[in-house]
């Protein structure tokens, strides 16, 4: 019975996070704020800047997984709050949590798609390899995780307007992405711009990629990937009990 237990939690969850990529990853809000509007960020930042690729490519996959992850939960719960299709989902014999965890996953997949790309288009177009492929997969799953449960907790706002979401989702993105270590390196930074940075998960991020480079870093890779496993841990846990308590006001 266990098993049959676990295997039906598993075809939920790949059904429920299924639906949302056929359905939102095309949907212009997704498109536009985690693909376009990072892209152009990340443009207006290297511009006139004499930094190659192989500098500028840790900020643009933080930039990439911090977008990207965080645009699609957003979306998802409002639009379904709107359209009635939220109540259909919470009559199903299923946890609550796995309507969360099926949106994160969701946002986490588009986060890995776009960061693939990416780092493709770098090897075979610009022949810059990483030279530590576990420290990159470890990273990007916890930073597809982080910033996909990130954008799942901005969703458990009890609002049937995805405006409103994206709207308080950017008004916490934006500062957070400027305090980060992308456009500045942490040890070109003062002191006090330093412990602002620590605060940005995205920080983090970055100076693991620039460590799975072979780049120059500032923090130490094990000391970046524990405080970005807390992060990880504290936002998906956090969106999942957030839901919980706003689920069932929206019906």
């Amino acid at each position: 019975m266990e098993v049959k237990g676990l295997r039906l939690l598993v075809n939920q969850l790949k059904a429920i996070t299924w639906k949302n990529i056929k359905i939102y990853y095309s949907e212009s809000p997704v498109l536009i704020f985690g693909v376009l509007f990072p892209f152009c960020l990340f443009l207006a930042f290297a511009l006139g800047r004499e930094l190659g690729f192989y500098e500028l490519l840790p900020g643009l996959l933080g930039i990439t997984f911090f977008f990207a992850g965080s645009a699609v939960g957003p979306f998802i719960t409002p639009w379904e709050t709107r359209t009635g299709t939220l109540e259909r989902l919470l009559a199903l014999p299923a946890p609550r949590w796995i309507l969360v965890a099926g949106d994160i996953l969701a946002g986490f997949f588009f986060a890995i798609f776009l960061a693939v790309l990416i780092i493709l288009f770098a090897y075979i177009v610009l022949g810059i390899k990483f030279v530590n492929l576990f420290l990159l997969v470890l990273t990007a799953i916890i930073a597809g995780l982080l910033f996909a449960g990130l954008g799942s907790a901005f969703a458990a706002l009890p609002t049937d307007k995805p405006s409103n979401v994206m709207m308080l989702a950017n008004s916490i993105r934006l500062p957070v992405i400027f305090i980060s270590g992308i456009f500045v390196p942490l040890a070109e930074l003062p002191f006090w711009g330093r412990v602002i940075s620590y605060i940005s998960p995205v920080t983090y991020v970055v100076e693991l990629l620039r460590a799975a480079l072979g780049g120059v870093y500032y923090l130490s890779p094990l000391l970046s990937a524990v405080v970005l496993g807390i992060f990880m841990v504290i936002i998906l846990g956090g969106a999942v009990i957030l839901h919980s308590h706003t689920l069932t006001r929206r019906i």
